[in-house]
């Protein structure tokens, strides 16, 4: 058995919040690659499928793989549907002749999925930006803080977000989001 077919989800040991109007859920383990190289995204989109978007601030998803921009010249690459090293290389050979960085990251990181009418209402009880659709539309995403964890926030649809965070801040992102819930149906 390979390394990662042992991988257990590094959320696997806590439970999700609870609220009644949004619904916090552990995404499955990923594949997750962050690409460095502007100018080759082409290149990169005919190997991964999504391309890298150039589009400050967006995601783009296809299938069980999203490309999302982190800088003007760097993506975060999720795969729901691969092991690591076989996208790697693909990715790689795809790329062998130019310059570029490619860093797999899949166990550094984690992810949440919250969904329902009070997601946004949630997630803003520690996130800075205005989540009102208006400003922040489906498809966007941005590197922020969840109180004082760093996080990459991207709403997928009108009322489902995908935070990814590093796995050290598990129980902090958790608890956050609890408490929020419990302070929301207090009110």
């Amino acid at each position: 058995m390979t390394p990662d077919a042992l991988r257990r989800p590094p959320l696997a040991s806590f439970v999700p919040p609870r609220a009644s109007r949004a619904e916090v859920s552990f995404c499955k383990p990923a594949t997750r690659l962050t690409l460095r190289g502007r100018e080759h995204a082409a290149r990169a989109a005919a190997a991964f499928g999504p391309a890298p978007p150039l589009r400050p601030l967006r995601a783009v998803e296809k299938d069980a793989r999203a490309a999302i921009w982190q800088s003007p010249d760097e993506w975060l690459l999720i795969a729901e549907d691969s092991e690591p090293r076989p996208l790697i290389d693909l990715l790689q050979a795809a790329l062998a002749d130019v310059p570029h960085g490619l860093v797999d990251i899949s166990h550094r990181q984690a992810a949440l999925e919250i969904s329902g009418a009070g997601a946004a209402r949630l997630l803003n009880a520690g996130v800075p930006l205005d989540l009102d659709l208006s400003a922040f539309p489906a498809g966007m995403a941005a590197r922020t803080l969840l109180v004082k964890a760093d996080i990459l926030l991207w709403r997928r649809g009108v009322e489902r977000f995908r935070l990814e965070f590093g796995r050290s801040f598990s129980a902090y992102v958790v608890d956050i989001l609890a408490q929020a819930a419990a302070d929301q149906e207090a009110c």
